[in-house]
């Protein structure tokens, strides 16, 4: 078994992109890197007992300008370092847009959740085996550069494999499935030549059988064992009851989950996260340009809309939902 750094803490936290920034690529691109907003919503954070943020790379951010690229990230990691902050990063992601292009990204399109979120590589960089040694020299570079960096608490090295461009977990359309297998299989083979000092892993996150042989990769696989669970609270404690009997004694962390119209809440979820020893890391911190105070396009005829759907705070730094504040006195700390 690999051999990797792991101090059982129990974290908790939050997906984090900046509410000035509508994707990965407007997050770390330098025209629009933001260390200002960084530091103020991660202060928010910090503020509410959160002790870990995930956080979404991209693959042509190492081709536009690797150096450029690793010395932002290091950035980021002073400043979430100042709030005593882990971080998560993530390589590949298969939900939302498939087309994308460096430079000027899309404005938000109004009342739509995650208007402007791209994949990475994206469906035919995936598919195109020609592409393979610039996806492993982006994975490797960025995992042999911060090897050492205990400010990293893991990598999650593929986000939702199997998704695809409509991103909406309710009409579950355009989705890769198993296509994705050959990808998820090679970033963990290149991970393992690294062999960084912190632990890496994927999360199962549709457990239909198409999923089937992604899922038991995954499981088998991570040193970590991540799942996500958009679920009311009953079907999360039968989620977490299975997989640590899949988990057997790894270290389990839900890092995604809270969808407020899905009944998926704070207050219902967080306390269970926490009794049980799982991470807990929910979607989204800032209600900015990603617009995921909206719900998935398939609820928004029905969803009451001055309930925000995910994200905890508005820009101001106030909290989206106040009666929240108790909870996270409670559960945060």
């Amino acid at each position: 078994m690999r051999k990797f750094i792991w101090d059982n803490t129990w974290y908790r936290g939050a997906n984090f992109t900046p509410s000035t920034a509508i994707n990965q690529l407007e997050m770390w691109q330098a025209e629009t890197f933001d260390p200002e907003t960084i530091r103020r919503e991660l202060g928010y954070a910090a503020g509410i007992g959160m002790n870990i943020m995930r956080v979404y790379l991209h693959d042509l951010l190492w081709e536009q300008d690797s150096a450029g690229f690793l010395k932002r990230m290091e950035t980021y990691l002073e400043i979430a370092d100042s709030w005593k902050i882990k971080t998560m990063f993530v390589f590949f992601d298969d939900c939302w847009k498939s087309e994308f292009q460096l430079g000027k990204q899309p404005e938000p399109v109004p009342n739509t959740h995650n208007s402007g979120w791209v994949q990475s590589p994206g469906n035919r960089a995936a598919d195109d085996l020609s592409q393979r040694p610039r996806l492993e020299r982006y994975v490797k570079g960025v995992l042999t550069h911060f090897a050492h960096d205990q400010r990293i608490a893991l990598w999650d090295l593929y986000n939702e494999p199997g998704n695809g461009s409509a991103g909406d977990h309710i009409t579950a359309t355009g989705m890769r499935e198993s296509a994705s297998l050959p990808l998820l299989r090679d970033v963990f083979r290149w991970a393992e030549e690294v062999n960084p000092d912190q632990p890496f892993t994927a999360a199962p996150w549709c457990f239909g059988k198409a999923f089937d042989e992604l899922n038991r990769f995954m499981f088998k696989h991570s040193d970590v064992v991540t799942f996500h669970a958009y679920n009311r609270p009953g079907e999360l404690l039968e989620r977490i009851n299975f997989i640590r009997l899949i988990a057997d004694g790894r270290p389990m962390l839900c890092s995604e989950y809270m969808a407020r119209h899905a009944g998926s809440t704070f207050r219902d979820c967080l306390p269970l996260l926490k009794e049980n020893h799982v991470g807990a890391i929910n979607w989204g911190l800032v209600s900015g340009k990603t617009q995921t105070v909206f719900p998935w396009q398939g609820m928004m005829e029905t969803a009451d809309l001055s309930i925000a759907f995910h994200d905890v705070f508005h820009r101001d730094g106030t909290l989206l939902v106040p009666e929240e504040a108790e909870v996270f006195e409670k559960f945060m700390r």
